[in-house]
């Protein structure tokens, strides 16, 4: 019972009014001197946020579109690199093609004037093998008939 009597009790009356009163006038002083300047900061700093968010996305595309526009550029110039160099590789090779021709042909005519000239020496040779044979010929007979040569 001690207990019972000695609890605080309370019993609303004009001191909660005043409380309740207080309390309001404290929030309504507190958004205005403490609050609302804390509340424009971060209204602010989400408006910066936001801008550099889309400055950053507008740099990304923007950077994404030249390594496009890059790899496109760098993809036609190197099909131009190999179209140059398959031209002059056909190129080279046609006029490897005709000096080669120009080669073979001129060995051709070469070959053909040697066996030309061995022919004539192999008639000069015959002819003179021919006349040494007579004259042989005729030297043998006339050692073996024991007549003079003719």
């Amino acid at each position: 019972m001690i207990l019972a009597e000695t609890s605080i009790q309370l019993v609303p009356d004009a001191t909660l009014l005043l409380h309740l009163v207080l309390v309001v006038v404290m929030v309504f002083v507190l958004n205005r001197t403490l609050l609302k300047p804390i509340n424009d900061i971060l209204s602010e700093r989400e408006k910066q946020i936001t801008g550099r968010l889309r400055e950053a996305e507008a740099m990304a595309a923007e950077s994404q579109e030249k390594h496009r526009k890059y790899n496109d550029t760098l993809r036609e110039a190197r099909t131009a690199g190999y179209k140059l160099l398959e031209k002059e590789r056909a190129e080279s090779l046609k006029e490897k093609e005709q000096k080669l021709r120009q080669s073979r042909d001129e060995l051709s005519k070469e070959v053909a004037a040697q066996v030309g000239q061995i022919r004539r020496q192999e008639e000069a040779v015959k002819s003179e093998l021919e006349s040494q044979a007579a004259a042989i010929g005729s030297l043998i007979s006339s050692q073996i008939l024991r007549r003079p040569p003719r």
